[in-house]
Order: structure tokens, then C-alpha cells, then sequence
């Protein structure tokens, strides 16, 4: 069965320790368990025996440890996992993959389009040679595209690929993949962790960590036990040191992390690096220094960025900005923290900015700082190492006229989640054959020549390493909770099969080979107690040596950043609650929608008063944003938490795909992105856009 009325209740009232989401009134709760319970395919309550099963939900990409309370057998609900070091509490997400299980729009059957254009189911054995001949055929001219880099999954792909003499491995774009590409330009062998267990001080520059950065429940667990619920009374400003960890937000929307944070820095989309050398510029007046090899040109480089300049580019009060640096001058363990506002597409010069900070604060591997962690060794030989990986860009690889004669996608959706969607379903039609695993009819799945039903995390044995946001490293083995329906099939079981067939067979029979050795190595003491929720941390780090902060890179980086084209700063954000690019919405989650949100299927943009009475709009008007000759309808919603000359909306909208819960429902921003070039890093940034609006 799906989640009971009750478990739904408790989920959206928040009652799991860790959920966060805006409070719904217990009328509109009640009308959505009674709306819920006329939907055919959710099964029948019934009694029975209660087990339990440890997992974590990939469906939030933020990881989430769970455990799947089953009644004869079938999963009914998620629970947290309170001791777990990444867990303390449920996502709207991870609450919801139980339902999704259920879902009548899942793919039972392999699909394959026929000259006609139409996709039509075959069976299994015949998905498989036709894989297989597609395999034949291509030779090395392979390329494969996943949205999973936390699992060993990866290592098969990209063992897999160098086995037909191909590295065109790319991951979907990411916080984690900023963070790498910028450890390996500063010369650092580690990969960056953030140890905010341990921090008294954290400042989230863009990084929104309570929705949609990082490891979102652990940060959520951290934030939660380190502040009494009545440390601040209401409408006060805090006082440094009136809780145990003090949280200062950079950003252009108040929405989670910003309404509770301690000081909030209201700054213009995009501008997170200027207003990180800002800073470094008033650390460095103070006296601060740092080993990095490159020091003394990069305080050269900095001096250009004092307050008022900073102000001038960021939108940030001189002030706070000045009051956020004394605190961070005389917390014990401060920690910067810089990412997107929406997950991507910020690029690895904010992060370089960012270490820059944090070595300043002389923080690198000390307890609540910025951790440097080991990389992981993969243990096929053939494999690319994971910062390897990262460091591939999709964006460009899509760009380029020059394409693959096979391309295999793998639980990602491309054609939804990149910028400039229109121009990547191009450049996935131009492929002579693409293959899509998925466990629903996305957008990218729609545009392939066959795809492949692939099992939810829920069916499967799959695994967790260290996922971006940690700050130790840390190996986690899931177990399967339901068994996969007929027809449902294992993306590395099929690309062990396949492998095998082309006489080019891994160095592992099957995918839980690979996983009991990893947990031999991460020193499990046994591979049942990791498979029962038993996650094994290490405390290991690497020292920083001989680092650069790339004062080359961000020199240019700085240059070549736009101001924006349009006459209003685009800023995106991320409800998790409506699910990712991978999942469309979550049919219960639609009821956490606000009417201010969506009206009918017209999603809002948001804007302040003095903004929308610049260019004559009006609360309720629809209007037309437009950029990069895209546009996007939307009604407009005042709300005084956004800086001026800003417009800001909501993700997760405009499927065409999926089901009735998620179709039909907005415009998807992605539309109004376009990647520009991120000099000296091979990344694309897309969070600098402009945009035009228009009553419609």
C-alpha cells in the first residue's frame, strides 16, 4: 500500500523530526487524505506483521537514510533514522518514494521506437540484443550521461565504458561537481567536506543548506539540535553566541535557510563569489594570511574589493557585510560555505573564492571548518576515479556537433534539467541511437530509441559514499525494501550482462561483489550490519600542502561575469517538496502547493513592490518573462523577503512527461538559462541570467 491517511497527515504537518516545510492548514490536510484515497492503484489498507527495513532515498538528492516500516511484506511508510550521521529526520521527497512505488505511471516494459516514430513495448530478451548490437555497432563511439555519482553504480558505467575504449562519462551538474573541479584546479588531492557538526559559525554563501545543498536532513539535524526553540524572541535580531551554532545566509530570496538565519545578507543572484572576496579583502585589513602559493597575488587581486565595491556588485549592505566578518573574526570554528541558490550551475570559481575564505579563517582541516577528505579509489581497474568523472561537462558534451554513435542515460533527465532544454533534446535527437534507464516516462526517456524500466532505490541493494556536503568520509549500504515488478530491471545487472555478451566482462560477477568488497575496505565489520543501517565513518583527512587559489581563474571569472541581460536578475530556487528533474511531482506532494504558488496550471513569479511598480505589474497580473528568445508565463506574487530588481521562481515546473500530477503545470525556468563558459575551469555557468517581463 501507499502511505496511509495518517502517515500523510504526520508527514505534512512536519511531525518527522527534520522535515521543514511551509505549515498547511488541517482542513486542507484532511481534503488531501480524502482525495489521496480515491486514487485506484493505492492498495487497501490491511493488518498485518510489521518489519523494518534500513535504506536511504536517492530520490532526494541530498541523501536521506530511512528505514521502510513493511506490513506483509509491502512498504507503507518512511521513517528517520535519528542516530544515523546523515540522517535525524524525513524529506517531503524520501516521505514519498513509498507512494511512488505504487505509481500505475512507472515503466514495467522496454520500449523500443520503431520507424514509425512510436515507442512500443517489446520484452526483455529482446531489449537485450538490441542493446547489444547497438553496443556492436558503436565500438568505442560510446558516451553515457548518469545522475548518480554518491553509488558504485558509477564505477560500473565508467568501468563498463573504458572496456569498449571509451572515458565520455558525465555526470548531471551539481554543487558536487563545482566542488571538484575546483579542489583539483587548487591543486588539492581531496575532495572538500564541511565539517558543520563541529562549527559554531557557519556562513551559506548561495548555498541554501536547509532545502536544496548538500545533505540537506543532516545539515537540517545539525541546525536543529545545536539552537533551543526559544533562544530568539520574535522579530529579534540574534546575538552572536545566543545559540550554539550561528547561521548567516547570502542570498537574493528569503525562503528556508534565510528566515532563520541569524543575519541575513541580501545579495543579487550570481554575485556569491564577489561577495567572497569582499570578504577576503576585509580579513586580509585585519591581518589574516593563508599558505597558499599564490598569497600575494591574490591580496593584490582582492584590494580591488572593498565594501563599497562589493556593495556596488553584490547589492549587500556595507554594514552587515562589515558585522558579518567581525563575527566571523571571533567565532571559534567559522565555516563558508559557497554553492548555488538552486543546486548548479554557479561554477568552481565561487568555490575557489570560497576556500579562499576558509583558509583565511585558517580553518582547512580543523574541527568546524572545511575538510579535506581522501578521494575514493574505485576498485575496478578499469574505472575512472569519481573527481575524474566530475569534472566532465555534459553541457558542452551536448553541445558539440561531433556526436556519439550510442549514448546511455542513466536515472538523468537532461532534456528537462540542463540549460537551454530545447537545445540539448536537439542535440539527444541528432544521436543515432540513445538508450535511457528510467523508472518513469521522463522528458530525455521520450526522446530515446530505447528505453530500459529501471528499479526505484527502494528495490535495490545500492550504496552511498560519502555523499557532497559531509564532512567525514562515510560508506552506507542500502537493502532492498520491495521486490522490482516484472519487467523492472538493474541498470548495472543489465551492464554486467551486456559486457559479458561482448566478451568484454568486468572484474566482478555481480554489483553486490563490488559492494562487499568496498565495505571490506572502508573497514565494515561486517556487510549484514551495513545492509541492516550500520554506516561506517572514517576520520581521515588529507593536509592541504602546496594549494593555489587560482588567482588566474578567478581574475577571469570575475571579468567575465554579466551583469545581467534583461532589465530584471533572474534567481531560481528549489522546492524539494515538488520533486527533481528524475521524479516530476510527487502525486501527495502536490497538496503542499500553495495557491499562491500555482493557480491552475499558472505558476507565479515572485517580485517586491518597488520592483513591480518599476514596470507597472501588479499582484494577480500574468505576465511574460522572457530571455534568450524563450519565455515562460507566470502570475506575479509580492513578497518583501526579495531584493529589488529581482524575479524570482520556483523549479520542479513545466513537465510534459510523467503523469497527471506533474504534467501541464508551469513553465520549466531551465527554458530562460543559457551556459556561458566559466573561463579556465571547462565548466558552464547559468546563474547570472537576465531577464525581460511583460504583461501577457
Amino acid at each position: 500500500m501507499g502511505l496511509d491517511r495518517r502517515t500523510f497527515i504526520k508527514f505534512a504537518a512536519g511531525a518527522g523530526a527534520g522535515v521543514m516545510i511551509t505549515p498547511i492548514p488541517w482542513k486542507l490536510l484532511d481534503d488531501a487524505a480524502i482525495w489521496t484515497q480515491n486514487w485506484p492503484w493505492i492498495p487497501a489498507l490491511e493488518d498485518g506483521e510489521n518489519t523494518f527495513v534500513s535504506a536511504f532515498s536517492k530520490t532526494d538528492p541530498s541523501i536521506v537514510p530511512i528505514q521502510v516500516r513493511k506490513v506483509n511484506g509491502r512498504p507503507v511508510r518512511v521513517l528517520p533514522v535519528p542516530g544515523h550521521p546523515l540522517g535525524g529526520g524525513v524529506s517531503a521527497l524520501s516521505a514519498a518514494e513509498v507512494q511512488m512505488l505504487y505509481s500505475p505511471a512507472r515503466l514495467k516494459r522496454p520500449l523500443l521506437r520503431g520507424e514509425d516514430g512510436k515507442l512500443r513495448e517489446i520484452s526483455w530478451p529482446q531489449a537485450s540484443n538490441v542493446l547489444l548490437d547497438e553496443f556492436r555497432k558503436a565500438g568505442e563511439n560510446v558516451a553515457f550521461i548518469t545522475g548518480d555519482v554518491n553509488g558504485s553504480i558509477v564505477e560500473i558505467i565508467s568501468a563498463f565504458a573504458a572496456t569498449l575504449g571509451s572515458c565520455a562519462v558525465y555526470p548531471m551538474p551539481s554543487d558536487a561537481q563545482d566542488a571538484a573541479v575546483a579542489a583539483a584546479l587548487a591543486g588539492l588531492k581531496a575532495r572538500i567536506g564541511y565539517d558543520l557538526e563541529n562549527s559554531d559559525h557557519v556562513l551559506a554563501l548561495g548555498a541554501d543548506i536547509l532545502e536544496s545543498w548538500g545533505t540537506v536532513i543532516r545539515n537540517r539535524r545539525i541546525f536543529r539540535d545545536a539552537r533551543p526553540h526559544s533562544f530568539r524572541k520574535a522579530g529579534e535580531e540574534t546575538e552572536a553566541g545566543a545559540a550554539s551554532l550561528f547561521l548567516a545566509y547570502a542570498g537574493p530570496l528569503q525562503r528556508n535557510t534565510a528566515a532563520v538565519a541569524d543575519l541575513r545578507l541580501p545579495v543579487y543572484p550570481g554575485t556569491e563569489s564577489a561577495l567572497a572576496l569582499g570578504i577576503a579583502h576585509l580579513l586580509i585589513a585585519a591581518g589574516r594570511t593563508c599558505g597558499a602559493v599564490d598569497f600575494d597575488e591574490f591580496k593584490s587581486f582582492v584590494a580591488a574589493f572593498t565594501p563599497e565595491k562589493t556593495t556596488e556588485l553584490t547589492g549587500v549592505d556595507a554594514a552587515k557585510l562589515q558585522r558579518e566578518v567581525e563575527l566571523l573574526l571571533t567565532a571559534q570554528r567559522p565555516l563558508v560555505i559557497v554553492g548555488s541558490e538552486f543546486g548548479s550551475g554557479a561554477g568552481a570559481a565561487p568555490v575557489l573564492a570560497g576556500l579562499a575564505v576558509n583558509a583565511l579563517l585558517g580553518n582547512l582541516n580543523k574541527p568546524g571548518g572545511l575538510s579535506l577528505l581522501p578521494k575514493d579509489v574505485p576498485l575496478l581497474d578499469a574505472a575512472l576515479p569519481r573527481d575524474v568523472i566530475l569534472g566532465n561537462n555534459p553541457v558542452r558534451f551536448l553541445a558539440d556537433p561531433k556526436k556519439p554513435a550510442l549514448l546511455l542515460i542513466h536515472e538523468a533527465n537532461p532534456a528537462y534539467a540542463l540549460p537551454d532544454p530545447a537545445k540539448v533534446r536537439e542535440a539527444i535527437r541528432a544521436v543515432p541511437f540513445s538508450v535511457a534507464f528510467n523508472s518513469f516516462m521522463d522528458e530525455t526517456a521520450a526522446l530515446c530509441s530505447l528505453v530500459i524500466p529501471a528499479d526505484m532505490g527502494l528495490e535495490r541493494l545500492d550504496d552511498v559514499e560519502t555523499p557532497y556536503g559531509s564532512g567525514s568520509l562515510s560508506y552506507c549500504v542500502s537493502s532492498p525494501a520491495a521486490k522490482a515488478g516484472t519487467g523492472v530491471l538493474n541498470a548495472a545487472g543489465v551492464l554486467l550482462q551486456t559486457a559479458r555478451r561482448l566478451g568484454k566482462a568486468l572484474d566482478i560477477a555481480a554489483y553486490e561483489d563490488l559492494l562487499k568488497s568496498k565495505a571490506e575496505i572502508y573497514g565494515a565489520s561486517s556487510f549484514e550490519e551495513l545492509t541492516a543501517g550500520a554506516p561506517v565513518q572514517c576520520g581521515d583527512k588529507v593536509a592541504a600542502g602546496d594549494f593555489s587559489l587560482r588567482t588566474d581563474i578567478q581574475r577571469q571569472a570575475h571579468a567575465a561575469a554579466p551583469g545581467g541581460e534583461g532589465r530584471l536578475r533572474l534567481a531560481p530556487y528549489v522546492r524539494m517538496s515538488l520533486g527533481t528533474a528524475e521524479t516530476g511531482i510527487p502525486p501527495y506532494n502536490n497538496k503542499t502547493l500553495r495557491a499562491d504558488e500555482l493557480d491552475g496550471s499558472l505558476m507565479s513569479v515572485t517580485l517586491n513592490r518597488a520592483t513591480a511598480a518599476k514596470h507597472k505589474v501588479k499582484a494577480g497580473d500574468k505576465v511574460a518573462l522572457q530571455a534568450g528568445g524563450k519565455t515562460i508565463t507566470a502570475k506575479v506574487r509580492i513578497h518583501e523577503g526579495i531584493m529589488n530588481d529581482t524575479a524570482a521562481v520556483c523549479l520542479g515546473f513545466g513537465h510534459s512527461e510523467f503523469d497527471e500530477f506533474s504534467k501541464n503545470k508551469g513553465g520549466n525556468v531551465m527554458e530562460l538559462l543559457s551556459p556561458l563558459p566559466e573561463p579556465g575551469t571547462g565548466l558552464d555557468v547559468w546563474n547570472r541570467t537576465g531577464v525581460d517581463i511583460k504583461k501577457a
